[in-house]
């Protein structure tokens, strides 16, 4: 049974010690070099002296059209290659050491990296835990001057001769804030770097080679690659080694992001922040929507009424596929009202010229990228797009609502968010699937014999369900706003606050009129009530006087009549 590792929590796994275990998988060391033979020759010193065996490790030494041309050294592994590769660049120079690899394990090394002696020991530790592993070691950069290739064979610990070094700052850092990777598992993939980075090699010809046409950032590509293969990714602390003098990123980080974030924005859709702009189109998507036709026929208006709909959502990085048998929709144009694949005619005419609408013959596999059909002008496919929902022909998502079902995907990490559109006695239940493209290539390797290759989704990524009518989907054509419509209803909400604002100034002033007369109507009221007391305060004594009065009046009454 092949281990299960949640998310990239890679603590699950459990190595063997250093030393103590038996290995049996073979590594390919593969060192793409341009020049600089005085630093080869301590790099292949280092890997004379691993303690992985020789018996099964070889080293591919790639000259990328040096001159002088490169030699092997006397001092090296017994089984080392050197091939030569013409055409310049370090992603073709891996690439040609990549096809003469035979490895299990492919362990990308620069020509100027030194391995400690127990480095790649270390790397394939991992690599014999679980088959889906992408482990890198920790670099440090010294300025030390070069030793002797004897020197660096002979010796126990490489810091005798490097240190003190600095350490790969940035990837240090990355692992630190993250858990070691463990808590970030959407960025983990960023920890392929080529200096000191061993993957299998299974998975990486499912992800396959290095895209030559980027200038900067093949290795983070490339590790974006490996995620959605179903990679995990390891920092292994015991992995080390030393890089003779400062990266490239030491010696100015500003202009190599410029240039690097030029060309993975359109590569790496995981990169959000690079794609800010608010309708442009990328190369790989972020997610591609499957029109899925119901009940196997392919009805023009239900397709339209569904890809309409997703192209009119408030998510712009998005692709549709559309499965169908397109192979047999010829280009005969008699008589069209009676042929019997008008409907197919028409979606294909519809959205032939859409760059964002591809045809499939058939819907593409979890986990697999769909095999587009050239009648689409190419044939060329959307590359690794990270989630994919499946949705029937004919139910139409609103305006927002890929953003919350990706949303609810993303912030769980979920691999799999199963929607229930609707319950029918008859026709049963009708569900969408937003699917995470590494949660099911993950499921894919450790999935058992039997077993439901969503069962597997649920122990790596975890799965959910959604209500569709909390969703917004519907199961008709709705009226799209559209691009225009949304900025006349941005104007018109901006009108309306503007309106609003003024009326709240109004009866702001209104009621400060009012506080003001409230005022003077306490005031008045204060001095009714003083005038009111006096009054009180003179009929008081008049009502004495009075009393006084009557009282006297008796008085001399009664005398009298005495």
């Amino acid at each position: 049974m092949i281990a299960r590792v949640a998310g990239n929590d890679y603590r699950v796994l459990t190595p063997a010690e250093l030393g103590a275990w038996t290995p049996s998988l073979r590594v390919s060391v593969v060192v793409p070099a341009y020049g600089g033979q005085d630093k080869l020759d301590l790099v292949l010193a280092g890997l004379a002296g691993q303690t992985y065996p020789a018996e099964l490790t070889e080293v591919v030494v790639v000259d990328n059209g040096s001159d002088p041309p490169l030699r092997l050294p006397d001092l090296r592994p017994r089984d080392t290659r050197l091939v030569v590769c013409p055409t310049p660049g370090r992603a073709h120079a891996r690439n040609a050491g990549l096809r003469a690899a035979t490895g299990d394990v492919i362990h990308w090394l620069d020509s100027d990296v030194v391995l400690d002696r127990r480095s790649v020991e270390a790397h394939m530790r991992w690599h014999h835990a679980a088959p889906y592993l992408v482990v890198t070691g920790y670099l440090r950069f010294t300025p030390a001057p070069l030793p002797t290739p004897e020197a660096v064979a002979a010796a126990e610990d490489l810091a005798e001769l490097f240190e003190p070094a600095e350490p790969h700052a940035w990837l240090v850092d990355l692992i630190e804030r993250t858990d070691g990777l463990t808590d970030n598992p959407h960025r983990a993939f960023s920890l392929h770097v080529g200096g000191a980075t061993s993957v299998n090699a299974a998975l990486l010809a499912k992800a396959g080679p290095m895209d030559t046409d980027l200038v900067l950032g093949q290795d983070t590509e490339m590790g974006y690659r490996l995620a959605q293969a179903g990679a995990v990714f390891v920092p292994e602390p015991l992995a080390r080694a030393f890089h003779l003098g400062p990266t490239m990123r030491m010696r100015g980080k500003a202009p190599i992001d410029r240039v690097s974030h030029a060309f993975v924005a359109d590569r790496i859709p995981a990169y959000r922040w690079l794609r800010s702009h608010p309708a442009r189109q990328w190369k790989v998507p972020y997610l591609e929507v499957v029109v899925e036709p119901g009940e196997g026929a392919h009805g023009y208006d239900e397709v339209r009424a569904t890809v309409d709909a997703v192209l009119a959502g408030t998510v712009p990085d998005v692709a549709v596929t559309v499965p169908g048998p397109w192979d047999r929709v010829g280009r005969e144009g008699r008589a069209p009202l009676t042929d019997p694949d008008l409907d197919l005619v028409l979606i294909r005419g519809h959205y032939a010229h859409d760059a964002r609408v591809r045809f499939a013959l058939a819907s593409p596999p979890p986990g697999e990228p769909a095999t587009p059909y050239p009648a689409d002008g190419g044939g060329r496919g959307w590359g690794a797009v990270p989630y994919r929902l499946r949705l029937p022909a004919g139910w139409t998502p609103g305006e927002d609502t890929l953003a919350r079902l990706l949303d609810l995907a993303t912030g769980e990490g979920y691999g799999l968010v199963s929607v229930l559109l609707a319950e029918d006695p008859e026709r049963g239940v009708v569900t969408a699937r937003l699917e995470r493209a590494a949660a099911f290539a993950r499921a894919a390797v450790v999935c058992e014999e039997g077993e439901a290759l969503d069962d597997a989704v649920e122990d790596t990524f975890g799965t959910i369900w959604a209500d569709g009518e909390t969703y917004g989907f519907l199961p008709e054509a709705r009226a799209l706003t559209g691009r225009r419509g949304a900025y006349r209803a941005r104007t018109e909400a901006q009108a309306e606050a503007a309106r609003l604002a003024k009326e709240v100034e109004r009866l702001r002033g209104q009621v400060a009129r009012w506080r003001e007369e409230a005022g003077r109507w306490r005031r008045s009221a204060v001095e009714l009530r003083r005038e009111v007391g006096g009054l009180r305060k003179e009929l008081a004594a008049a009502r004495k006087v009075v009393q006084y009065g009557l009282l006297s009046t008796v008085k001399r009454a009664i005398i009298r009549r005495r």
